[in-house]
């Protein structure tokens, strides 16, 4: 007897994408696979109707269906993980297509024990021939894309738009960071957990995939919730000088109102656990990519 293939759950995040769901799992559906896998969908209270076709969708009986009240990105794909059937999961953006056997190649680094986490590269679905290849951070924590490489290489930062991990590594690190309410941050925040606990995250440069970049988001984002996020993760995992650093980021609210809403929400009782965890130094994971911060 074979050894069984390893079983995937893929968790979208959802909040008023339109016609790109149908889009997304069209294409989920549609590409060349040997594992077996189920969708979840995690509506977080989206207003456009955009995912009514899946009631009477052909593939609705590998699809799960959670309607939520606005619970933010982060707390919509850990709803998505609990509910998850399988030992493996995608977190994955509703807004992008695939290719044949991405999931058989992206998974074959865990299941080999050559990584903990691992991204694809992702492509423009405008402009294919604009790819990323994960991310790190520059010296004011913005997001900058990796240059491509040929073989399976370390990232500081595994983009949201496409990650995959075990459940149980997922579930060791506590998932997504539960106090992030609104958008921002949180693909920035589980890389560096997952480096700081000790795991290992990649790009498999070999499986590329397409997202919809755009320029405006189909829901408002306010300068707040994303300052809230940046100052709670640092607090989380940076050290005192650093946490200054940070605050100096913030140049659109008050920086002294952001931090004592993050510190009256209970940061610093987490901030110990954390620190209790760690495999590696926020130093260290800096020095490591060449983090400028």
């Amino acid at each position: 007897m074979g050894k069984e293939p390893p079983r995937i759950s893929v968790v979208f995040p959802v909040r008023n994408e339109g016609k790109n769901v149908k889009m997304t799992l069209d294409s989920l559906f549609s590409v060349k696979t040997n594992i077996p896998f189920e969708a979840i969908i995690v509506d977080d209270a989206s207003t456009d109707n955009g995912c009514h076709f899946i009631k009477t969708y052909v593939h609705n009986k590998n699809i799960t269906y959670i309607r939520t009240n606005g619970i933010g990105p982060a707390n919509a794909r850990n709803l998505g993980a609990s509910r998850a059937k399988y030992e493996y999961l995608v977190f994955c953006d509703a807004h992008m297509t695939f290719e044949n056997f991405w999931l058989d190649r992206l998974i074959f680094p865990i299941l080999s024990n050559l990584s903990d986490a691992v991204c694809p590269a992702i492509a423009s679905l405008d402009d294919p021939k604009v790819v990323g290849y994960g991310q790190s951070l520059n010296s004011n924590l913005r997001i900058k894309w990796n240059p491509k490489k040929r073989y399976l290489f370390e990232t500081a930062i595994l983009p949201g738009a496409c990650i995959v991990l075990s459940k149980k590594v997922f579930d060791e690190i506590g998932g997504f960071e539960t106090g992030f309410a609104t958008w921002g941050h949180e693909d920035v925040e589980i890389s560096l957990k997952l480096w700081l606990f000790g795991y290992r995250c990649h790009c498999e440069p070999s499986v590329k995939i397409l997202h919809l970049f755009r320029t405006h988001h189909p829901y408002n984002v306010q300068y707040e919730g994303t300052y809230y996020n940046l100052m709670r993760m640092a607090y989380l995992h940076f050290d005192s000088d650093r946490i200054q650093k940070t605050k100096s980021l913030i140049i659109h609210n008050s920086p002294a109102v952001i931090e004592n809403r993050v510190l009256n929400d209970g940061v610093l009782s987490k901030k110990k656990l954390y620190e209790k965890r760690r495999k590696m130094q926020i130093d260290e994971l800096f020095r490591k990519f060449r983090i400028s911060f």
